[in-house]
């Protein structure tokens, strides 16, 4: 059975699976190079089919995530403009308006509208309607948690984020046969995913884009004014019995805009991060470990957009009823295109067919005359191409002599993380590094951190994990150990560090990369952020590298089995 699952709302994505077996996955903003692109992930499924040289009618079966989490396509621009206003229109006559319009019939017949000219998509291709269902949001992220790590019949698998099916949360109970029994939920209107998107909007930044700015600068604030805010956000919410709330006379976050911002006016930037970050550490901390005992369980599974807040899943890990932890990796919205399809199958009784996730390299791999033409457009460029005989042992010389180096190679990782294959790579001991990247490349926020790539066989050398989580996907942190061998690539204010721990079966080129850096420097790990310029995709093919080698002050890139430079004033 040939299975296409969609995330069909922002961070559109599409996943292709063949009797249980994932072939490929990949976001709609790899090919339209717009971020977090909304809506239909239709030249996502043409690269898929087209990998596979397959057609649309060769799919027996689509699965949409959501039953109502449809958007229609828009670009990233209007998206964001409209998002920003509308958290600024929530009060007054227009607040209550929205917020009867939520309730009412009509929101259901304007998901209907979305979801039919979605359908309608699929339809032009040839495609029997028969083929095409939906499956719950928050059903497809505990399929991603439940089997992504291979359907553990003893874990307890919990999903959190903004809003997906009228709910913001949902614990369930793994069983047998791929079984999940969903024992609790939490309506969104309660949601803490929303009121972290208020917050963000609140803070002049991007919500549903901009959260993990705030858990960044949360570690370089302390003291009473971050209590306080803290204790502002925890008397917004009550929990009892395993199921939180908000507390009487506080609105529901999506439209409380003007209410925050009376509560926090006059409270410091950092104060307002750290406070709301604390505080969700320790009530989403509370809320888990009381189901934890109350259930038994001492395997965890954990998704949805909350938990891309990998100190809240540090804090979540560290509690000592837990002895196994998994967090889908880049577990928003994207991945819900595989829990659609993971779904539908343990719904018609294929749930033993289903594959663990291996690796998240899933997108299509690129060709060879690809690469070629990038490369030549680079020289034409005057820049200087080389195909060297050892093309890892050439980036690892950069590497150690202090160069910026960024590599493109093999398929495209899935979700948000670059995993060394769309990746920029620097020495993590050189603190220089960090503003060359910044300033130069990345263009990103001075505040942020980055993450390390570490070679597996090095792991315990930088990373306190003393539960011995596997970590290859940086959606885990960790207290770092050895830190200055890797300073520039750890949170500078608290030191914690969020690890790809890479091994050769998983990506033997970069795992090499690593091995020669290691020889020599005697350091197993690299400095890993994301080859993109801030607001934009991750680079996907290598004409993508070039424009944006050309558009930054990147000096050196492996493409492929070329290693091109270019002049430093460029």
């Amino acid at each position: 059975m040939l299975i296409c699952g969609i995330n069909p709302s922002h961070t559109a994505s599409a996943a292709l699976l063949r009797d249980g077996k994932l072939l490929g996955a990949l976001q709609e903003e790899r090919p339209t190079r717009e971020k977090n692109r909304r809506g239909f992930p239709e030249q996502a499924i043409d690269r898929l089919l087209e990998s596979q040289g397959l057609g649309w009618q060769d799919v027996d079966a689509y699965i949409f995530g959501g039953h109502g989490s449809y958007a229609d396509t828009t670009s990233r621009t209007n998206e964001t403009a409209k998002r920003i206003r509308s958290y600024k229109d929530d009060s007054g006559l227009k607040g209550h308006l929205k917020q009867l319009l939520q309730k009412s019939p009509a929101r259901g017949f304007v998901h209907h509208l979305r979801r039919e000219r979605q359908i309608q998509r699929i339809l032009a291709h040839g495609v029997p309607r028969e083929r095409i269902s939906t499956i719950e949001h928050h059903r497809c992220h505990a399929a991603t948690a439940h089997f992504g790590r291979g359907a553990d019949q003893d874990a307890l698998v919990i999903t959190v984020d903004g809003a997906g099916d009228s709910l913001c949360a949902t614990v369930s109970l793994a069983g047998p046969g791929g079984q999940l029994n969903r024992i609790s939920t939490i309506h969104e209107q309660h949601s803490i995913g929303n009121l972290w998107e208020v917050i963000t909007a609140l803070m002049g930044m991007v919500p549903m884009e901009h959260e993990y700015k705030l858990m960044g600068m949360a570690p370089y604030a302390s003291g009473d004014r971050v209590d306080y805010a803290k204790r502002i956000f925890r008397s917004a919410f009550e929990l009892s019995d395993g199921v939180w709330r908000r507390a009487p006379g506080v609105p529901n976050p999506s439209f409380a805009y003007e209410y925050w911002r009376k509560r926090l006016e006059f409270t410091r930037f950092d104060h307002i991060c750290a406070g709301l970050q604390n505080f969700t550490e320790e009530f989403i901390t509370e809320w888990i470990r009381g189901w934890l005992k109350k259930t038994g369980r001492r395997k965890i599974r954990l998704s949805g957009g909350v938990f891309m807040n990998v100190k809240l899943n540090k804090t979540i890990g560290e509690l000592p009823e837990v002895d196994d932890l998994y967090v889908f990796p880049s577990c928003g919205d994207e991945t819900n295109a595989l829990g659609a399809a993971w779904a539908y199958m343990a719904d018609h009784g294929l749930a033993e067919q289903i594959q663990p996730l291996e690796s998240l390299y899933l997108g299509p791999e690129h060709s060879a005359e690809a690469y070629a033409k990038a490369a030549e457009q680079a020289r034409a460029l005057g820049w200087t191409v080389d195909t060297p005989a050892d093309l890892e042992a050439s980036v690892a010389d950069l590497l150690s002599q202090g160069e910026v180096v960024a590599r493109v190679h093999g398929r495209e990782e899935f979700g948000a993380r670059a995993l060394g294959n769309r990746s920029i790579l620097a020495d993590p001991t050189r603190l220089n590094v960090v503003r060359v990247v910044n300033n130069a490349i990345k263009c990103r926020d001075f505040w942020m951190p980055f993450a390390p790539s570490v070679m597996s066989e090095c792991a315990d050398r930088y990373i306190h994990n003393p539960k011995g989580f596997v970590a290859p996907y940086m959606i885990l942190a960790f207290d770092s150990r050895n830190t200055p061998e890797v300073k520039a690539a750890c949170h500078p204010e608290d030191g914690t560090i969020r690890p790809q721990v890479v091994t050769k079966a998983q990506n033997a080129a970069y795992h090499r990369i690593l091995e020669q850096f290691h020889e020599r420097t005697g350091r197993g790990a690299l400095l890993n952020t994301s080859f993109n310029i801030h607001g934009e995709p991750i680079v996907s093919s290598p004409a993508d590298a070039i424009d944006v080698m050309q558009r930054s002050g990147l000096l050196h890139l492996a493409l492929g089995p070329y290693l091109i430079s270019k002049p430093a004033s460029h």
